[in-house]
């Protein structure tokens, strides 16, 4: 039933698919790259890594990225997603752990290569020390400044997810929305934009209201429907983190019931959505351009995520496709 879910919602997006012409040799780059930098890959780890198809990922949400700035984006993407599964993994971090990694990284993300910290070392290390080199030395400081806030935000998020599943206290819907606006890592995609496009945005715009609701709820489109694809495997690992497994318990509803409804708050959010980014607001001719390229960038992501789950191997379905 949850396949079925899937196709309808990704039939019915209306933000047009996009990928990168880089984006397969940019995979093979990154599969050539990763055992230099000290990761270990075995030919099964290798297999997984490619079949995951995180370049292409990044190629979906930055499809105009010149081919040697998607291979930054793509080492980054892959950074993000080791660490996830070392966070929400059956082995995973602890809490302590886990805070202990997010003071490491700010401190790279912030001074630079120099900056250590204790909780934070080895190829993981290496791997964010590579893919940081391009963007902390290209971009301005209030950007660096951005990326590393939501960079905090995100590992704050697994933190505090990590802490209330330690806890087994799982979160009530309202809860797990805001949550999971943190732990998705859509926030900070959306500062990459500026660098796969080289248009950046003043602080005022790339803060104002308008602009930060069009992405709040990309976050939540992007994030819920994942959810749905990773539903599965999260009932048995994620302490009821899955907005399914939120509303399942909290009206007390077959997961049927609760994947139906799951699926028609994102329709209704997907309009939301479509409507507020038709009708945002001009900010003058100097930036307007910028503001759309953003924009677009936000609906990328969106779109970017529901075709790369249904063809990566990280998010198995029945008949997965690689249009």
């Amino acid at each position: 039933m949850v396949e079925e879910v899937l196709r309808s919602l990704r039939a019915a997006c209306p933000i047009p698919p996009r990928l990168s012409p880089h984006a397969e040799q940019v995979q093979d780059w990154l599969l050539d790259r990763l055992p230099r930098l000290g990761m270990p890959l075995d030919d099964a780890a290798r297999k997984r890594l490619d079949r995951a198809g995180f370049a292409r990922y990044a190629g979906r949400l930055y499809p105009d990225a010149t081919e040697p700035d998607l291979r930054t984006l793509a080492t980054l993407f892959t950074w993000f997603f080791l660490v996830d599964d070392a966070c929400d993994g059956p082995d995973r971090l602890t809490p302590e752990q886990i805070r202990a990694l997010r003071a490491g990284v700010s401190s790279l993300l912030r001074e630079g290569p120099r900056g250590r910290h204790p909780g934070f070392g080895g190829p993981l290390r290496r791997l964010l020390v590579e893919a940081w080199r391009v963007p902390r030395r290209r971009m301005p400081a209030r950007w660096r400044l951005r990326f590393a806030d939501a960079v905090d935000h995100h590992l704050d998020g697994t933190w505090r997810e990590s802490v209330a599943k330690d806890l087994g206290r799982p979160p009530s819907v309202a809860e797990y929305v805001e949550l999971r606006r943190a732990t998705s890592a859509a926030y900070v995609s959306y500062p990459l934009i500026e660098f796969a496009t080289g248009r950046p945005l003043p602080d005022p715009v790339y803060h104002h209201p308008s602009l930060r609701r069009i992405g709040e709820l990309g976050n939540d489109l992007l994030s819920w429907y994942n959810d749905l694809a990773s539903l599965e495997r999260d009932r048995a690992t994620s302490g009821g983190h899955n907005l399914v497994l939120a509303v399942a318990a909290e009206r007390k509803v077959p997961l049927d019931t609760a994947v139906d409804l799951v699926a028609e708050r994102w329709r209704a959010t997907m309009d939301q959505f479509m409507a507020l980014r038709a009708a945002a607001p001009s900010f003058g001719p100097a930036l307007d351009a910028a503001v759309t390229t953003h924009l677009d960038g936000i609906a990328d992501a969106v779109r970017g995520t529901l075709d790369w789950t249904q063809e990566s191997a990280r998010y198995p379905t029945p008949n997965p496709t690689r249009p």
